[in-house]
């Protein structure tokens, strides 16, 4: 079957780029071959899907979640590169049919194809993000529409592959993450059709891009207080950075990258055109808020007794066990404009402006009048800071800090759209800073 073996696979641009397939679904309890029995497995990092304050709608339910940790495995399932083969294309067929042979295939026209195969590595872990419920998928990621929640229904299409990408992380220190585009199928191969953007590279290699592509963007100054957002790019199916395309399914890719990897950093976002990934390493989820200190924050704003600065109500955050559902009567509300808090009221109605639209009462601002609700994924917080700020026009509640960066932080939308949005429940933000601070009146006695 082999008309061609090319050894330049392991050329050293390639030998750096690791891939890997995969066999099940993600360890997350069991330890690795280093680690003692009771011992905890060694975290590599955790994904966390951006529109979701905590948990899926419908509950985390095994590989179908909000957040994954992603451990070492009890033993290594990567594979590289290892043997390109150009072949006649009634030979494809033969060439996929062995699924023990992991394999990436070009189709470069209807009588050419070339076949790059990948052997075991030892060295590395791989888990597989994509919409498919297949085993080979670690991460099941379904559509997040604006506003929260997944988009469901016959007429929903999804944009996301079903083999949307993998993530290659290092079995030894400093367990370095890579995430590569596009995902091995139930054959163990990763098909690149006649449509599909590929090319040669200048070592005589093949790279491409898969249809709506997997974007990444690495947070200058990493996930913390002095975060700031990067550069949006475009990641290949081997691993290079490329700036993005005119349209999201263009045929024509971008520019290398050069100066730039795909190695993962706390903070990086992983867009995968319908659902975009948080990546937290172990380090930076140590200076994120935990749930017992969010629960604490929670406490003291209600211990300080806010107060509706018209019906004298004591206002409270209600508990994250109750879960978004329909404002209690001690909730309180705001106006996302000037960001005074308020008890629920019914006057100040301006109706021809939109049944949300609101004049408060101290300042005369005319906005949208929302519960406030509190972000619950700590995940997504940069510090620990008190609860001061809202999301304009949600109401999520957090840190300065965390609002304001995400405030800043275009996310892709579409094919080539870009819209800031609230991390806890993906409504686009609106206004002129998108958070607004809040001011609440404490008891008068």
């Amino acid at each position: 079957m082999v008309l061609e073996g090319n050894p330049e696979v392991g050329s050293p641009r390639t030998s750096d780029l690791r891939h890997s397939g995969n066999h099940g679904s993600c360890v997350l309890s069991s330890p690795g071959e280093d680690a003692q029995p009771g011992e905890e497995p060694i975290k590599y990092g955790e994904l966390i899907v951006l529109g979701y304050n905590g948990c899926l709608a419908s509950g985390d339910k095994g590989r179908r979640r909000s957040r994954l940790a992603l451990s070492r495995r009890p033993h290594a399932n990567g594979v590289k590169p290892d043997v390109m083969h150009h072949i006649s294309t009634p030979l494809v067929s033969k060439a996929l049919s062995n699924r023990g042979q992991h394999s990436i295939s070009y189709t470069l026209s209807r009588s050419h194809s070339v076949i790059v195969e990948y052997t075991h590595d030892s060295d590395t872990d791989m888990f597989q993000i994509g919409r498919s419920t297949e085993n080979m998928i670690d991460f099941v990621v379904t559509d997040t529409s604006p506003g929260g929640g997944a988009a469901e229904g016959p007429s929903a299409q999804s944009t996301i592959s079903r083999y949307a990408c993998r993530i290659l992380c290092d079995r030894r220190p400093p367990y370095t993450a890579r995430v590569y585009a596009a995902g091995f199928d139930a054959s163990s191969n990763i098909f690149l059709g006649e449509r599909a953007a590929k090319w040669r590279t200048p070592d005589g290699l093949m790279d491409g891009l898969t249809t709506n592509g997997v974007l990444v963007m690495h947070p200058a100054g990493g996930f913390s207080e002095d975060s700031a957002p990067g550069v949006w790019r475009e990641i290949s199916v081997c691993g290079n950075v490329y700036t993005l395309r005119d349209s999201r399914s263009a045929q024509q890719r971008g520019k290398l990258v050069e100066n730039e990897s795909n190695v993962l950093q706390d903070g990086s976002l992983i867009d995968l055109c319908g659902a975009t990934l948080l990546w937290r390493t172990p380090a930076g989820l140590l200076r994120a808020p935990t749930l017992k200190q969010l629960e604490a924050q929670r406490q003291e704003a209600n211990a300080a007794r806010p107060q509706c600065p018209v019906g004298l109500s004591t206002l409270a955050f209600p508990s994250p066990a109750r879960g978004r559902t329909a404002p209690d009567k001690q909730q309180p509300w705001v106006y996302v404009r000037c960001g005074h808090v308020h008890g629920y009221h019914g006057w100040g109605c301006r109706r021809e402006r939109g049944p949300q639209e609101r004049e408060c009462p101290l300042c005369r601002l005319v906005g949208p009048y929302v519960p406030l609700w509190l972000g619950q994924e700590a995940g997504l917080c940069l510090d620990p800071g008190p609860p001061s700020h809202a999301f304009a026009p949600c109401g999520h509640v957090c840190s300065e800090k965390t609002a304001r960066y995400w405030a800043q932080t275009p996310l892709p939308h579409g094919t080539h759209a870009f819209h800031a949005a609230c991390p806890f429940c993906g409504a686009w933000l609106t206004g002129e800073h998108g958070c607004v601070r809040l001011i609440f009146q404490g008891p008068l006695d």
